[in-house]
């Protein structure tokens, strides 16, 4: 690690150290639990909460507990429900930022009554390029981002993560599974359960990167560019396409792109893909 990297790690943990007490907003994934081994390191008094919900993916509930057993930290998780809301289910662009908005509110009433001072997630300095209601949300909480503001960018926190040993370091990232719906198309418990079943069986044929997005009846599949060869051979395309029809699916299409991360916000930079349109 370069000498300016070695001082951004420096500079984090004391900024954290000054805190002296924290609340995470935990996800599991590779910034939050680099993130949760620095609070660690620093010696704070520290909490990581794992949100809960239809929109969670189960796989990534699991991980985070634990990965905070085997780091030894105070974890637990918290029941949401974002598909009581209609500003949520009703899926527009700014849907993020309802559902990070009701995150944060019940993590800052945590954080108060049990004496944390300070209430985190895991930003990074990329994710400044990403369209994120979600950081209006963060911001009206005061949630502070100490990996942006110690300068860390993916690659760094991906880098630092390996030396100190974390399993999460080059996990592929994750996200909430209404991520997969097309904006103003209405976000179900049905669909949502439609993809998790899906990506939880291609993950089961050995995909890492993968994602299914839901375009009413019809799927289409995002994996790794080089795992597109291995999609398309015969025999992988027949039970692919067999059992994503049998979760209810009517057509199932694989995405020559390959995966790409926040595909359905291609409409923000000016994308002419028809896949990412929010009339799909």
């Amino acid at each position: 690690m370069s000498s300016l990297e070695d001082i951004k790690f420096t500079n984090l943990l004391k900024s954290l150290g000054e805190m002296e007490s924290a609340l995470l907003a935990y996800s599991g994934g590779t910034d939050s639990t680099f993130l949760l081994k620095a609070m660690q390191i620093s010696g704070i008094k520290s909490l990581a909460v794992t949100a809960v919900s239809e929109i969670i993916p189960q796989s990534d509930v699991l991980i985070s507990a634990q990965t905070a057993e085997e780091l030894k930290m105070e974890h637990r998780v918290m029941r949401t429900e974002p598909l009581s809301r209609d500003d949520f289910v009703s899926n527009t662009p700014e849907r993020c930022f309802f559902c990070k908005d009701d995150l944060f509110s019940k993590l800052k009433i945590i954080a108060s009554g049990e004496g944390y001072s300070f209430l985190l997630d895991g930003t990074n300095t990329d994710d400044a390029s990403d369209h994120r209601p979600g950081r209006k949300a963060a911001m009206k909480n005061g949630v502070r981002s100490p990996l942006a503001e110690a300068g860390f960018s993916k690659r760094e926190i991906r880098e630092k993560s390996r030396q100190l040993g974390l399993p999460t370091w080059d996990r592929p990232s994750s996200s909430c599974l209404a991520t997969r719906i097309p904006y103003r198309q209405r976000i179900t418990r049905e669909s949502l359960e439609r993809i998790e079943k899906s990506e939880d069986f291609l993950r089961s044929l050995g995909f890492r990167k993968i994602r299914v997005r839901n375009h009413r009846d019809v799927a289409r599949i995002e994996v790794g560019a080089e795992e597109i060869d291995l999609i398309l051979t015969p025999e992988k395309r027949e039970i692919i396409s067999g059992t994503l029809r049998s979760f209810g699916y009517k057509c199932v299409s694989l995405d020559l792109e390959g995966y790409r991360s926040g595909s359905m916000d291609e409409i923000f930079n000016g994308s002419k893909d028809l896949c990412s349109r929010t009339d799909t």
